[in-house]
């Protein structure tokens, strides 16, 4: 089953507005969803780059225990581990060593490397999971393994 993902802010395979990067004002870009399958218990969000210069793709976000109900994500989500507004949610680390490490970090790639791709994936989990606030996308993804109904994503694009 496929989750069908859309920005008002850029559409798929467009580049990715510079006030959603870290060039702007580095704040999350509002997202939707429609396609969730009914028997979904919870929803978890990544965004990563994988053509950044480094071993693995370069983390941007890891939103997760979104309710199952939740269609779309506003412009600017908090960026603490716990989320009451404006939806329930967890959020774990991106890929940056220091500064702000929890929460969304918009594209900023390397001067003169070209084109990325930023992919914007969301999850419709068969239960409810049992982890904390902080994840990384790799324990998020291990944590996920065997309970993924539908998935859906939205790519965008950036380059310096």
């Amino acid at each position: 089953m496929k989750i069908r993902v859309s920005s008002s802010a850029f559409a798929e395979g467009e580049r990715i507005p510079q006030i959603f990067t870290g060039d702007g004002q580095d704040v999350s870009p509002p997202l939707r969803w429609e396609g969730v399958p009914e028997n979904a218990k919870e929803l978890a969000l990544i965004c990563d780059d994988p053509d950044a210069p480094t071993a693995e793709p370069w983390v941007h976000w890891v939103l997760y225990k979104l309710s199952p109900a939740v269609r779309e994500v506003p412009q600017g989500v908090p960026t603490g581990e716990q989320l009451d507004h404006p939806v329930a949610a967890m959020q774990g680390l991106n890929s940056w060593p220091s500064g702000q490490t929890i929460g969304y970090r918009g594209p900023a790639p390397p001067p003169g490397h070209g084109v990325h791709h930023y992919h914007f994936r969301l999850y419709a989990l068969d239960c409810e999971l049992t982890v904390t606030p902080g994840l990384d996308k790799k324990t998020l993804l291990k944590a996920m393994d065997g309970h993924v109904l539908a998935e859906g994503e939205l790519m965008g694009t950036y380059q310096r």
